[in-house]
């Protein structure tokens, strides 16, 4: 298609014209950018998409938060495979739970939401004293979210509907003290079992294939011995990195923007000051508000007749325990440190005034102000440095949309080669092989992009060798690349991997004769118990299960408690076989924490009901999930563990 769209300019372009012209006036150019940037469909709720760009700006969001909230996390667990579906499966619960709010007509007055809002401490925190909201802090608040004021609200909106489709159906579960007895009893009941385990491993040197077994086994499976498909790439990247190594500043420039910002970047001023509080809370009554304003306008009038009373005054009267011990000094502090009625007087005023009364949510101050520390003024030569990047960071963050355009149409208008992008915008091309479709253990940075690896090994891109279009693997950053060599997936010859064939086929030969080795033994003690060799005696129970394989310790407690003792094997597959024997059933102590226990099994209980619910709503609003879920690797118990 696209040789044809380039042999075929003039008419294509005339073709262009009648038809995308009318779109961008039926629905802007914003319109048409965001329905390029919509990105692959990863999930569908019903008739609702989710694209793979709302995957990764929510992926992205929740990564920052829990950064934000835990530093020291593991920067390889939140950007792995089973963290990034973790956060697909909640985005796909929540528009489940929309729906089904939507379905149910629930929804969410302004009286309700207006509470809600109330009761929100980071909201609280931006009210005045009069009790009004400071409208644009709250914006500005928002803002950083990248929210408006109608966006927050409409989501707070639809959380509490979707709370209330969880609610109601958690408030009518029911436990019964009976059932729960009786699950919980079967949960921590435990049971005294000998084992006797017969390793693969232990069996692998009676086996010895020949090499027509080994053939035949390549031959039969092709799968375990390919050599997963790979590329030789070059690619691009344009970021603010790269913007800013593109830009240079003269000396003039940073003396100008020295004069321009030397207040701002020598430091802000500092008040020290002291006072005396009379404490009446913001909702306390009027007549204890007037009683303890009377108070401290008492107070104010004897230090206005003796100013320099005023520390002994704190010390007598002030009812701050934080400052009335050392004469009701605060220190020094800015600006943003106190209450806005608080540091509105102690800016105003000049050292060593007085102020009159002065109430916030605290009660009643008097305050002095007892010093003043102006910022010292920092030098050109102090400052050149700092002044220099953070210029230059100022510039590049004003130059990379432009960049970024240039990026996007460039790759795109000349797809046979990233050299004219490169040298237009002075980007060093970089090489790099084996690169695979999925990112390799360790991989950092652009090439661990899904996103990405996506649009390199898209057909047009293996077949045609062109450049793939810009994508955004991380916030101002976006990489085009184009497949130099392409080695598609193959199964790799006999001689390559002989080893490999010969480890593997010994791995499950030595599996069948220790699973034929337990067998025969299950058999012959079940047959003579008085010959089984086991371990020693352990009690196990399904909290408690020690070392025991879990398919083991289910054939261990549903064994016939009527019948002990009793022997069980089971076949773990690929390491072995376990026989248990179980010889006695320890019944739980009946201790004080019965009601806790019931109480547990009743939010277990709970929590099923609702996961069965939701399996339900899933049905019923047709979820698909786009995305293959991640194999998560979970070690299965040691078998050789003592």
């Amino acid at each position: 298609m696209f040789d044809y769209v380039r042999k075929h300019t003039k008419i294509m372009m005339g073709l262009m014209f009648l038809l995308i012209i009318p779109s961008f006036v039926l629905f802007g150019i914003d319109g048409y950018n965001r329905f390029r940037e919509k990105g692959q469909v990863v999930a569908k709720v019903g008739s609702e998409e989710i694209t793979q760009t709302e995957w990764d700006a929510e992926h992205k969001s929740e990564s920052d938060r829990l950064r934000a909230a835990m530093p020291t996390i593991d920067a390889k667990f939140l950007d792995s495979p089973v963290a990034r579906y973790a956060v697909l499966e909640r985005m796909v619960h929540q528009r489940v739970l929309s729906n089904a709010a939507a379905s149910a007509r629930l929804t969410t007055s302004d009286a309700r939401l207006a509470r809600e809002l109330q009761n929100n401490p980071t909201i609280a925190a931006l009210r005045r004293p009069d009790g009004t909201l400071d409208v644009e802090r709250y914006r500005m608040l928002l803002g950083s979210q990248g929210l408006t004021p109608e966006s927050f609200e409409a989501r707070m909106r639809s959380d509490m509907a979707t709370r209330q489709v969880e609610l109601a159906f958690a408030q009518s579960s029911f436990s019964a003290n009976v059932p729960a007895d009786l699950a919980l009893k079967a949960f921590y009941e435990q049971r005294e079992v000998q084992v006797a385990r017969f390793l693969a491993a232990d069996f692998a040197k009676q086996v010895n294939p020949a090499q027509a077994d080994m053939e035949a086994f390549y031959q039969a499976n092709p799968a375990l011995f390919q050599a997963p498909e790979q590329a030789k790439i070059e690619y691009l990247v344009l970021d603010m990195d790269a913007v800013r190594k593109s830009i240079s500043v003269t000396e003039q420039d940073i003396k100008s923007y020295y004069e321009q910002n030397v207040a701002r970047l020598s430091g802000a001023e500092e008040r020290r000051a002291s006072h005396i509080l009379i404490t009446a809370a913001k909702d306390a009554s009027a007549g204890e508000r007037d009683t303890a304003k009377a108070k401290a306008q008492s107070l104010l009038e004897q230090v206005r007749k003796a100013p320099d009373t005023f520390a002994e005054l704190a010390r007598k009267n002030s009812q701050d325990p934080g400052s009335a011990a050392k004469g009701g000094d605060l220190d020094y502090f800015g600006k943003g440190a106190m209450v806005k009625p608080f540091e509105d007087a102690v800016f105003s005023m000049k050292k060593g005034d007085v102020s009159d009364v002065v109430a916030t949510d605290f009660g009643f101050h008097i305050i002095k102000l007892t010093d003043i520390k102006a910022p010292k003024q920092k030098t050109f030569a102090e400052l050149r440095v700092s002044l220099e990047d953070e210029l230059k960071a100022q510039m590049s963050r004003a130059r990379y949309a432009e960049a970024a355009e240039s990026f996007t149409n460039g790759v795109y208008e000349q797809s046979d080669s990233l050299k004219p992008v490169a040298d237009k915008l002075k980007l060093e091309i970089r090489t790099v092989s084996d690169v695979r479709r999925q990112p390799m253990p360790g991989t950092k940075g652009v090439l661990a992009s899904a996103k990405l690896l996506s649009a390199i090994f898209s057909p047009d891109s293996i077949e045609k060798k062109r450049n793939t279009e810009a994508v955004e693997t991380a916030p101002s950053q976006l990489v085009s690349a184009r497949i130099i060599q392409y080695t598609p997936a193959q199964t790799l010859p006999l001689a390559q991997v002989q080893q490999q064939v010969r480890d593997q086929l010994v791995k499950n030969r030595a599996a069948e004769l220790a699973a034929k080795e337990g067998a025969a033994k299950l058999a012959a003690w079940k047959a003579n118990p008085a010959a089984a060799a086991l371990d020693k005696p352990a009690l196990v129970s399904r909290d408690r299960p020690l070392n025991l394989p879990l398919p083991l310790l289910d054939a261990v407690m549903r064994a016939d408690a009527s019948k002990l003792p009793a022997l069980v094997g089971v076949d773990v597959a690929g390491l072995g076989y376990v026989v248990a024997r179980v010889n006695s059933t320890v019944a739980p102590a009946d201790t004080q924490s019965k009601q806790q226990d019931r109480a547990q099994y009743a939010q277990w209980w709970t929590l099923a009901e609702n996961q069965a619910y939701y399996k339900l709503l899933k049905e019923k609003f047709k979820v698909q999930m786009k995305v293959d879920r991640p194999t998560e690797k979970s070690p299965l118990a040691a078998l050789s563990a003592e």
